[in-house]
């Protein structure tokens, strides 16, 4: 049997951060490039301050949009007192995807050792939309797209991927 035909998702990315601008965003940029480089569509793009409530802002205009698949966001992921990605994005989840985390973290730990402990990178489902937070650094957006994200979204990954479950999240 053939490989199903590959299916482009509509993916926004949003970037969390106090000092960058969406020019000087590196890590965004990287995300927009590396997905529409694996044939999915850039459905929106935008940065926000670390602020937990104009983030949820952002997501859930996003979640709310039947338009888009998936939400990357980038940043805030930290220990500081301003990073509280996972603080605003967990009350939005109707489910979270545990394993995400885990896998970013033992993946990101081949790389930077044990200062993975230091990541809070999350995934979730909200409203049959799928959303993952990944760090802000380059590195950690590169690690998280092309080993765990790149293949979930690919239809064409066995034995199983994410883009297969979309039509039943709103089951």
């Amino acid at each position: 049997m053939a490989d199903p035909t590959p299916q482009p998702l509509n993916i926004a990315v949003l970037t969390v951060s106090d000092s960058r601008t969406l020019k000087t965003d590196t890590s965004g940029r990287l995300l927009a490039d590396l997905l529409t480089a694996a044939g999915h569509q850039l459905a929106g793009r935008d940065l926000v301050a670390d602020d937990r409530y104009q983030l949820r802002a952002v997501v859930s205009r996003w979640i709310a949009d039947p338009l888009i698949d998936v939400i990357v966001t980038t940043g805030g992921t930290g220990f500081t007192g301003r990073d509280s990605t996972p603080e605003a994005l967990l009350p939005l989840f109707d489910k979270t995807i545990d394993g995400f985390g885990e896998l970013f973290r033992q993946l990101s730990y081949e790389e930077i050792g044990t200062s993975t402990v230091q990541s809070r990178a999350v995934g979730g489902l909200a409203n049959g939309t799928l959303i993952f937070a990944l760090p802000g650094s380059s590195g950690a957006c590169r690690t998280g797209w092309e080993r765990i994200l790149c293949s979930q979204l690919d239809i064409r990954h066995k034995p199983c991927n994410f883009v297969e479950l979309i039509p039943r999240f709103r089951e």
